[in-house]
């Protein structure tokens, strides 16, 4: 397959400081790329990049082949990029159906079909449909979130740290819908401190250090990779 989003010699900063220093990536149509590293690496700031919510102070970032610089975050997601924030940054005050409708909310065409998706996928979200989203517990709200960035029928799903802060039970869970989002043809790019469960189910991963990607490679290889496996995975050459 070809790429379906690629970065070019991106360079992101913050007042005098670099944040991401010069990165290129390929993202691969209906694949599962992660990437891993510390806090403070730069993957939350290329992901806000490739939202719009970040601007770029050089590079490119191409949608197939179509240049994302300089677009909104309205126009992105409209052109099928979604971001699952960091944290979830659901609508406390608005029930989890409101919420789901939110993500919706570029689209003209019914949204019935896909909301009724996000509830085969999620049967809990289904059963608090009327319940306040500031409510619900941590690993439903992560699925809301998800569930809600859904909504626009996207052909590339970005999600930041999604197991942040959930029980281990929980992340597994989280980890199993972000295959079966995949295995349904939408492509995922997901920024993941769990370096563990991120390599498992990647495709293909990037490594990166303090704003620059320093080792790229199958999933399965660089979890079985001696450097990765200190530095990331608990576990010593």
């Amino acid at each position: 397959m070809s790429n379906i989003l690629e970065i070019r010699d991106l360079v992101v900063s913050y007042g005098g400081i670099e944040a991401v220093k010069g990165i290129s990536m390929n993202v691969e149509e209906g694949k599962v790329i992660t990437l891993i590293g510390s806090n403070g690496a730069g993957k939350s700031t290329t992901l806000k990049s490739i939202a719009g919510l970040v601007k770029p102070k050089s590079g490119d970032i191409l949608l197939n082949g179509e240049s994302l610089i300089g677009k909104s975050t309205d126009q992105i997601v409209s052109l099928g990029v979604t971001l699952v924030p960091e944290g979830r940054r659901v609508f406390a005050n608005l029930t989890v159906k409101e919420n789901l409708r939110i993500g919706a909310y570029l689209r003209k065409d019914s949204i019935a079909d896909d909301l009724a998706r996000v509830y085969d996928l999620f049967p809990r979200l289904r059963e608090r449909e009327w319940q306040l989203a500031g409510t619900l517990s941590g690993g439903e709200q992560q699925m809301l979130a998800v569930g809600r960035a859904l909504m626009a029928k996207p052909k590339v799903i970005m999600m930041d740290e999604p197991s942040l802060g959930l029980a281990p039970i929980v992340v597994r869970g989280i980890f199993d819908i972000i295959r079966e989002i995949n295995q349904q043809g939408i492509t995922v790019l997901l920024n993941e401190q769990n370096a563990n469960m991120a390599l498992k189910i990647a495709d293909w991963a990037y490594v990166m250090q303090t704003g620059s990607i320093v080792m790229d490679g199958a999933g399965r290889e660089l979890a079985e990779n001696d450097d990765v496996k200190a530095a990331y995975l608990g576990s010593s050459k």
